[in-house]
């Protein structure tokens, strides 16, 4: 069966990770990806953390990069520029996330593009946005978390603002840029109109933070970092007897009785410090926690999962990722697919999350070699075995040794 976005051809100049994480869940969607890449070392990504074992394959690269292909292409060579140029006539999309005025430096900045197609969609994924004083900026993910709030509402109120440990502004930017582009894509369809759209780290860290935010604008009231300890005893993380963690999330006033009756403690049901809801919650309710975690240190983490959700409290599992591939619900819903592999075993890969009933989602590659489907690609949109060799003569395509 078809993708849903089978039929749609994407020029994909993308690098690292922000691009790129919108360009490969359009893939998945059955979208052609043309991965337009530098002719010598290609997208730098492909250098991060190759694994001998399987060789030298990154995971990185893999994960943002399947089902595309890939073009080398030499975009400071005047033929190159050209060559993009006349693909695009043919193309439904172009994506970029370098920096604002690089592409308009090459000559491929939205003019050029929908100069040479009117109706393409130019989607730019950008570090700050399209305008302000700081449009040209470098930006990445870090910078997304500090800049965006995301630094200042996370962590424990005791240390110095950190790193949340993935790049979360990368993947929300990809997936709002993925989200634009479909959309932009469906106003051609009903209009005949191509356009330009933007996703920014910024505005996609700023949208992970949505009700924080909103609250902040209405009540003028700077949040801090909660931590831990500050989110109440309902929503919240406690160790069992074998040193796991298991988190609870229960919100209004439910739970409380049934909480008591698993753990054996009804006489808690009557101690005065806890007998209104609100006495319960929050930073009023950081008393709590350490009797619950005293009774919760009783039993495995599984068994206080199991027995809490069969009284109708909100509980699971604190997984690594080596617990979470082997999670049946993962497995059961397709989240982690294999993907085939010439010469060798299937790679498992998270897949993107999301099912069709009639346009199945499909991880139907690998990553690209750099610049194996050039010649494929180039021939394609009806370039000539002769032009190919003459643009390869002239270091317009490559690949070009790093």
């Amino acid at each position: 069966m078809a993708g849903a976005l089978e039929g749609i051809r994407i020029l994909d100049m993308t690098i690292w990770q922000q691009g790129t994480a919108g360009s490969v869940m359009l893939a998945d969607l059955g979208a052609d990806i043309i991965k337009i890449e530098e002719p010598s070392t290609g997208d730098p990504g492909r250098g991060v953390r190759p694994m001998p074992q399987l060789d030298g394959l990154s995971g990185y690269f893999q994960a943002l990069n399947r089902g595309k292909r890939s073009l080398a292409l030499d975009l400071k060579h005047p033929k190159g520029r050209d060559v993009l140029l006349r693909m695009a006539r043919d193309a439904d999309v172009f994506m970029t996330n370098y920096r604002p005025g690089v592409c308009e430096r090459l000559g491929l900045g939205y003019v050029e593009l929908t100069t040479a197609n009117p109706s393409i969609v130019y989607a730019r994924a950008s570090g700050y946005g399209r305008e302000g004083p700081d449009r040209e900026e470098g930006c990445f993910d870090v910078l997304g978390q500090a800049r965006g709030g995301l630094m200042s509402v996370s962590g424990e109120p005791d240390v110095p603002p950190g790193y949340l440990g993935t790049p979360v502004s990368d993947q929300t930017g990809g997936i709002l840029l993925a989200f634009s582009v479909i959309a932009a894509l469906l106003h051609r369809q009903r209009t005949g109109e191509g356009q330009e759209v933007d996703v920014s780290l910024l505005g996609a860290t700023m949208a992970l933070q949505s009700f924080g935010i909103t609250t902040y604008l209405m009540s003028g009231e700077v949040p801090g970092r909660l931590g831990r300890s500050g989110v109440g005893p309902f929503w919240h993380t406690y160790q069992g007897s074998d040193s796991k963690y298991f988190c609870i999330g229960m919100l209004l006033d439910r739970g409380w009785r049934e909480i008591c009756d698993v753990i054996g403690r009804t006489d808690l049901l009557e101690d005065d410090r806890f007998r209104d809801f609100r006495d319960r919650i929050g930073q009023r309710g950081q008393p709590l926690v350490p009797i619950l975690q005293e009774s919760f240190a009783t039993r495995p983490a599984a068994e206080w999962v199991r027995l809490l959700n069969a009284a109708g409290v909100f509980a699971t599992y604190v997984q690594n990722y080596e617990e979470l591939a082997n999670d049946p619900q993962v497995i059961a819903n397709g989240y982690i697919a294999e993907v085939p592999r010439d010469g060798g075993e299937p790679l498992r890969m998270l897949a993107t999350p999301v099912t069709f009933a009639r346009t199945p989602v499909e991880l139907r590659s690998i990553a690209p070699e750099l610049g194996q489907h050039t010649e494929e690609v180039l021939l394609e949109f009806g370039y000539t075995w002769d032009e190919i060799d003459a643009l390869r003569k002239d270091g317009a395509i490559g690949p070009k040794p790093a």
